[in-house]
């Protein structure tokens, strides 16, 4: 039994690696088994260490398309529903993403064969190395990472010192014991006290605080509203003044009531100079009834470059050019822009926008509203910790806010992934998140990551709460990645070095 499960043969290790992978989706949101992440990594884990190499690299291989392909199979439905793609051709897009994201972990295992690296802190460094390139290579797709499911588990608050890749970093070290363990390959009492010490460390991060309720400022009054229009209506000329009316109905009741009024992403469906008067009302009745409102809008400058963008509608005066407002940066490939400029520009006519629209700057300055301070994130890139963490490092936002319309994705998992990415930006930097989405999940989280209140998705409404800045400064929100990405370096540099020697 044991020769059977260190050298499988062959088709049995794809075939179990693949099971192994094909759970993982459990361990994410909206179903958030979070003990099935172990569950699913030791299978990654057994794949990757097999005593062949190349049954280990087919296995891993079996791991990533069941881990990806039916983790992220929800990319299809705006392919079919709104890019006009057949089924067929939407399926076979997300099998060659899943294939595309397998390379990373075979990266890793070839990596673990080609230095015959078994530490489980080796092991765990190197994968956060492959890790972090698959978040910035092509621009990136960090999309279910380890650590994202243990947001409501008693591990969750390694995040608020070593970020969601820490907490990826633990489960991939706990994995490896567990293989270790069960192939009798690590049994001596060293490395069970380790294992048994990690386990014990970790949980106790849970009862840590980086954040307390800042006593000297009021609690804001904010309203998030959630239209709930249906993304095939959206952009449907004969159904925007429905858009318009919707918002209108929805806004009007809160003016002079809700300090801070926010609205979805790309809220009203036109180009901001098309309804500038529209704007110019809305700024009106803001001054006059002093609530603020942020909308998410399409805005294109004096040099005809398309932004996707946060306005800030206040006391002053409407003015496109001037008016305070955050330019989203991380765009999403093949959704807001074509990669690859003129190779690949053909295919704005496959998929969902035939427009590139361009990049805001990495770190901009945040929104001020109402003596809050906002830092902002538009629909994607809230899944680039980096990004939010260096924009909270440069001011100290009272409060992080993401807008965004998750429509495109119906009721597949997607939506629900996305939001729990969300909650761990707030785990991470110790403040209170507002989510405002056009069908859902709209939300209100604190520096926990704990949701506060929420509305149910695909109905249309208003959230609206006094919500209390706080003080914190988590350990994440200092450095970054920048601690764990130097040990997981180091470690790596020594165990090839001394491997060499």
């Amino acid at each position: 039994m044991s020769n059977f499960v260190k050298n499988p043969p062959f088709l049995t290790a794809c075939i179990i690696s693949f099971l192994f992978g094909s759970i993982g989706t459990l361990a994410f949101s909206p179903f958030d088994y979070w003990i099935i992440a172990f569950v699913s990594t030791f299978g990654l884990i057994w794949s990757a260490t097999l005593s062949q190499r190349n049954t280990a690299l087919w296995a891993t291989f079996a791991w990533s398309i069941g881990y990806f392909g039916i983790g992220v199979n929800w990319i299809h439905v705006s392919m079919i529903q709104f890019g006009g793609v057949p089924v067929v051709i939407s399926y076979l897009a997300v099998l060659l993403l899943a294939c595309y994201l397998a390379l990373y972990n075979l990266l890793f295992t070839w990596g673990v064969h080609k230095f015959k690296l078994k530490n489980p802190f080796v092991l765990a460094s190197l994968f956060t190395g492959t890790e972090y390139l698959r978040g910035v290579v092509l621009t990136g797709f960090p999309w279910l990472q380890l650590g994202y499911s243990q947001v409501d588990s008693p591990f969750a608050h390694i995040a608020p010192t070593f970020g969601v890749e820490g907490i990826t970093f633990f489960i991939i070290v706990i994995a490896t014991y567990l293989v270790q363990f069960i192939l009798k390959e690590n049994r001596k009492i060293k490395p069970m006290a380790t294992f048994a010490l990690l386990i014990a460390v970790s949980f106790a991060t849970r009862f840590g605080n980086f954040w307390q309720i800042d006593a000297e400022k009021q609690p804001l009054t904010v309203s998030l509203v959630q239209g709930n229009i249906e993304q095939k209506m959206k952009w449907d000329p004969d159904h925007f003044n429905y858009s318009v009316q919707t918002y209108v109905d929805l806004i009007r009741p809160l003016l002079g009531k809700s300090e801070v009024i926010i609205l979805p992403e790309s809220a009203i469906p036109a180009l901001e100079n098309q309804i500038s008067s529209l704007l110019n009302s809305m700024q009106n009745a803001a001054m006059e009834s002093q609530s603020d409102i942020i909308i998410g809008t399409l805005y294109q400058d004096n040099r005809n470059q398309l932004f996707n963008s946060a306005l800030l509608l206040n006391e002053q005066p409407y003015d496109a050019e001037q008016a305070p407002r955050y330019k989203k940066h991380h765009l999403v490939p093949f959704g807001e822009y074509v990669p690859f400029g003129s190779v690949l520009d053909w295919m704005r006519e496959v998929f969902i926008l035939p427009i590139n629209l361009s990049q805001g700057d990495f770190v901009q300055p945040e929104l001020h509203s109402k003596n809050a301070r906002f830092n902002l994130a538009i629909c994607y890139e809230i899944i680039f910790g980096d990004q939010v963490q260096q924009n909270q490092k440069a001011h100290n936002a009272d409060y992080l806010l993401t807008i965004t319309n998750d429509a495109w994705f119906g009721t597949s998992i997607g939506p629900w992934q996305h939001f729990q990415m969300a909650r761990m930006r707030a785990l991470e930097l110790g403040k209170p998140l507002l989510r405002s989405a056009n069908t859902g999940i709209t939300a209100i989280v604190d520096a926990n990551g704990k949701v506060i209140q929420q509305l149910p998705q695909f109905e249309k409404g208003v959230l609206t709460a006094q919500i209390s800045p706080v003080i914190s400064q988590t350990p994440f929100s200092l450095w970054g990645n920048t601690v764990l990405y130097s040990l997981s370096t180091l470690i790596v540099a020594l165990a090839v070095m001394r491997r060499k020697n």
